[in-house]
């Protein structure tokens, strides 16, 4: 099995997965042998780490798509038939560029992009990252220059905040509390009553900031826009179960990675998310046998026992490997898989990149 067969009729491809376990990596990877089979593909990460501009021999990435040097693949044999382009996720900016498209009038977005509330609520509403990371890819699905967008994603231990980002946001700006400040009585009616009211104006003689005045504005000038953020976020819940989206986990064989990996593909399953493939990655190769009488004359005794009792370990930990994917497989129905074994060193440049596109792509994965 290879990635390219795994995503065949797919558009947006959507890689989940635990931490540490290279799948910021494996998510460049993906995209960079999709294009050098010819397709135009954009890469999206949220990585803070930068780890995918490094691996792709970029300076740094920013939240407009940036093309890759095709030459910087062709010197590790890999040509590149289509275009690759990255970008690295600004949550900020993504918010405030929806901002902008729904905001019906200039003064309304200029409004509520220089509110003091609103420049803490773009950066602290709940599942603000997942949401408009999301809502980036759905930016992208409507440009018909990309065949393929791949999006990297945060750890899998925040999948439910990934998975049900646009509900919450549709929620909260459709919540019942939202509402009360858009009633026409304001907010210094009912909604604050007078104790309050004596707080925020002891608190504008103290700072200067009318704290007061700030909500009431933002509230007001956000009023036009909540129905169109709302409309917008179930567009965005639809992109992900689109017959043409995929999710591919990525895992690592120990037993943690894979336990978390069982429960992002549960809470796909109850989604009715599409689920198109499981990679492995880092697999242990089984070392050969290793008898320390077969080398003890080159090695001497002692070291020919250390030798062989070291690749006695290995061999254990290569066979709890195959046990602990074993298992993975049974509890997700057997799925598509495709592994990458364990190399020498960290993938941090377009070369390792290279050979991890040669296992995804060239069916030189190891067996399981």
């Amino acid at each position: 099995m290879t990635v390219d067969r795994l995503l065949e009729g797919t558009r947006v491809v959507i890689c989940g997965g635990p931490g540490g376990v290279g799948k910021t990596t494996a998510s460049a990877a993906i995209a960079a042998g999709m294009a050098s089979l010819g397709l135009r593909v954009a890469v999206v990460t949220i990585d803070p780490a930068k780890r995918l501009a490094d691996a792709l021999g970029l300076e740094q990435l920013g939240n407009e798509p940036k093309l890759v040097d095709p030459e910087r693949f062709a010197g590790q044999g890999i040509d590149m038939q289509g275009e690759l382009w990255a970008l690295m996720l600004d949550s900020k900016r993504t918010f405030d560029s929806l901002i902008e498209r729904v905001a019906p009038t200039p003064q309304a977005r200029d409004e509520v992009l220089n509110n003091r509330i609103y420049r803490e609520l773009s950066n602290a509403v709940a599942g603000s990252q997942e949401f408009t990371a999301i809502a980036r890819l759905y930016d992208l699905t409507q440009d018909d220059h990309w065949d393929l967008l791949v999006l990297d994603t945060p750890p899998s231990r925040n999948a439910l905040d990934f998975i049900d980002a646009p509900d919450r946001l549709t929620g909260f700006l459709q919540g019942r509390a939202i509402r009360m400040f858009l009633r026409p009585a304001g907010i210094g009616g009912r909604v604050l009553g007078a104790g309050t009211g004596v707080v925020f104006g002891l608190l504008r003689r103290v700072t200067g900031v009318d704290l007061l005045e700030d909500i009431s504005t933002f509230f007001r000038a956000m009023g036009g826009m909540i129905d169109d953020i709302a409309r917008r976020a179930r567009h965005v819940k639809a992109l992900l179960a689109d017959p043409a989206t995929t999710f591919l986990l990525i895992t690592s064989p120990e037993r943690d990675p894979v336990q978390e990996t069982i429960y992002f593909h549960r809470r796909l399953h109850e989604q009715q998310l599409p689920f198109g493939g499981l990679i492995v990655n880092r697999l242990r190769p089984e070392p050969a046998e290793a008898d320390a009488g077969d080398f003890a004359d080159e090695l001497g005794d002692d070291l020919a026992r250390r030798v062989a009792a070291a690749a006695a370990d290995v061999g254990a930990l290569a066979a709890r490997d195959r046990v602990n994917v074993a298992r993975l497989r049974d509890e997700l129905d057997d799925p598509p898989v495709v592994t990458v074994p364990q190399l020498p060193g960290d993938v941090h440049d377009v070369e390792g990149l290279a050979h991890v596109c040669e296992h995804l792509f060239g069916g030189a994965q190891a067996a399981v």
